[in-house]
């Protein structure tokens, strides 16, 4: 990537791309967070469903988060040496990057699902 970008310096600019998607997963991760924490209501009777849905959502998003942190890695880095030999590359790179973070988000939707229910429960 210095070689490349010693070259043409908006090559160092796109060889950043697959670092700042990685980057979200966390994001994605504190959104979560926040959603459960906001259903922890003790007062209220926190009952084992609800501990066990709120673990399987984070579960869920965090499994989701790994698996797709591994294959923006592995297309991260084929997508930037293959951009940096031929530039007409990069809008399919970063096309396939975009359905890396489809698989985050569908993890943190299916655990804001399991996380809402549980929610629902406390008040039955």
């Amino acid at each position: 990537l210095t070689r490349a970008g010693a070259r043409d310096p908006n090559m160092i600019i796109k060889g950043i791309i697959p670092v700042a998607m990685a980057g979200v997963r966390g994001i994605y991760g504190l959104v979560l967070a926040i959603i459960i924490m906001s259903g922890i209501k003790p007062e209220g009777g926190y009952t084992q469903y609800n501990g066990y849905m709120h673990l399987g959502a984070g579960l869920c998003c965090g499994a989701a988060q790994f698996a797709s942190g591994i294959a923006v890695g592995v297309v991260g880095e084929s997508g930037t040496q293959a951009v940096g030999r031929q530039p007409k590359l990069f809008a399919p790179v970063v096309l396939i990057l975009i359905f890396t973070e489809a698989l985050a988000l569908y993890g943190l939707i299916v655990g804001m699902i399991m996380a809402q229910s549980g929610q629902r429960r406390v008040g039955e």
